[in-house]
């Protein structure tokens, strides 16, 4: 390998002005530089970008324009700055402005002039695309793992409560009953659509920009589909004024990201509300909650009103990608240096939330006995005597007027349809006969009757599960 008397990462006399410096005559504010630096926050990327770079000094080998003994003194020096930062021991510095030129002033110093050729047909226009694409790419993997620990956490806690009644909302009025397994599962098709746009996403991240240098392509003889193969893209990008400058894979993962918080943040509420002494519909184990400086008392949902909370902030960095893009001429300008951050902050807070609600969700108490009191509140069955009446030929909007009338009832006498007399239902109409309490107006008959695809019945139930089993086992193939 080439050495260099100067020490590692050092500054070279020459290089006051940075990189770039020969075109200017004197050296960048000290303030500019450090306003305009993003090392701060892109030095994330370090896999990536060495990743990159060891896959474009292959190719560059491949077409001649390195030799093979220069490609080999590019690819050792990399690896050793790796694991330098792996290791803590790497020294970045703000006056290289980026990843890219800390990592690429580093292997200079180490090899020599070899580490200046490592950067023929590419430019950092192009450079930083590959790498957030490949940062992304990873994090999607990432965060595709821990959707399906959360979705398999839900059919397991699902698979146990199959039969436990609670009352279902409209308006956060009682409704009519479901189960709470059937409740899980509809949690369950959120986290299953934001998988598939996730997956889907993935696919429009996967094809590299690499080749397309500043904005307009380069003069070597590069070898764009082996650069691609190599880094496992599953194709390049088509136009190099476009490759530079799209933003669109992040602010469409950032949309995506928006979607899973504000699935997570309706979760989030009905936990809140399940827990609190006006639901104690489940109980959150201690380790997800905390207490009151002053209130002895208080057993907080903390968990879920975070990630509650935490959703603002992904739908803020949403915004913030689509207005950074929607006022940039083409090709690439230094606003996509603020590009980062909010894409950082969207996969950081997606993922901490995903890993908290995969670890609670499998470890929730659901209180039975107090669901089934709750659903017994609020005339939850009042639709399933409609229907009763219907079925002995009374049309629907005759029977809806019936059955207000005997809600009027109960709501006067303080007293659920199930607990009223057959003789005071009678006197709405005739047709209902002792029947109706096993057929229409117990809680059973109600889940019972609705047995049919995506129905809450426990039979329906069992079989949603099992389907969901499969399901999974397809997407995450």
């Amino acid at each position: 390998m080439t050495t260099s008397s100067n020490p590692p990462n050092s500054a070279a006399p020459d290089q006051t002005s940075g990189m770039w410096g020969g075109r200017f005559s004197e050296a960048t504010d000290a303030f500019v530089a450090e306003f305009t630096a993003s090392v701060q926050f892109d030095q994330r990327f370090y896999k990536q970008d060495i990743a990159g770079s060891i896959a474009h000094a292959t190719m560059l080998a491949k077409v001649g324009v390195l030799t093979e003994a220069e490609r080999d003194d590019i690819i050792e020096g990399l690896s050793t700055i790796r694991a330098e930062i792996e290791a803590g021991n790497f020294e970045w510095r703000i006056d290289l402005e980026d990843v890219h030129m800390n990592i690429e002033s580093c292997l200079t110093q180490r090899i020599g002039i070899t580490g200046k050729k490592l950067h023929t047909g590419r430019s950092r226009n192009d450079q930083v695309a590959t790498d957030i694409r490949l940062y992304l790419r990873d994090e999607i993997d990432d965060i595709l793992g821990l959707l399906e620990r959360l979705q398999k956490g839900l059919l397991g806690l699902a698979a146990k409560n199959v039969n436990t009644i609670m009352p279902g909302f409209t308006h956060l009025q009682t409704a009519q009953p479901v189960t709470f397994g059937h409740h899980l599962l509809a949690w369950f098709e959120m986290l299953v659509r934001d998988t598939e746009r996730l997956q889907d996403c993935r696919k429009r991240v996967n094809r590299m920009p690499l080749g397309s240098a500043a904005l307009a392509g380069t003069t070597y003889p590069i070898d764009r589909a082996y650069t691609a193969e190599l880094l496992g893209f599953e194709a390049v990008s088509e136009n190099s004024l476009d490759a530079v400058s799209d933003r669109d894979f992040a602010i469409e993962f950032n949309a995506a990201a928006a979607l899973i918080m504000m699935h997570l943040s309706r979760m989030s509420e009905e936990l809140i509300l399940w827990t609190s002494a006006q639901f104690k519909f489940v109980n959150i184990p201690d380790r997800f909650c905390t207490g009151s400086s002053i209130m002895p008392q208080k057993k907080n949902p903390d968990v879920p009103e975070l990630i509650r909370g935490k959703s603002g902030r992904v739908f803020g960095d949403l915004i913030s990608l689509l207005t950074l893009m929607k006022g940039q001429p083409l090709a690439y300008n230094k606003d996509n240096q603020e590009d980062k951050e909010p894409l950082f902050d969207a996969i950081d807070t997606v993922r901490g939330s995903l890993m908290a609600f995969a670890d609670m969700i499998p470890a929730l108490v659901p209180n039975i006995e107090i669901m089934r009191e709750a659903a017994l509140r609020g005339f939850s069955t009042a639709t399933d005597l409609a229907d009763y009446l219907v079925k002995k030929g009374v049309a629907f909007r005759d029977a809806h007027e019936i059955v207000g009338k005997a809600v009027a009832l109960g709501v006067a006498e303080e007293k659920d349809l199930s607990e009223l007399t057959l003789e005071q239902l009678q006197q709405f109409s005739d047709l209902i006969t002792a029947d109706v309490f096993d057929k229409a107006l117990t809680l059973e008959a109600s889940v019972n009757a609705r047995d049919h695809i995506g129905g809450t019945s426990p039979k329906q139930v069992e079989a949603a599960i099992t389907r969901a089993h499969t399901r999974l086992e397809q997407l995450y193939a």
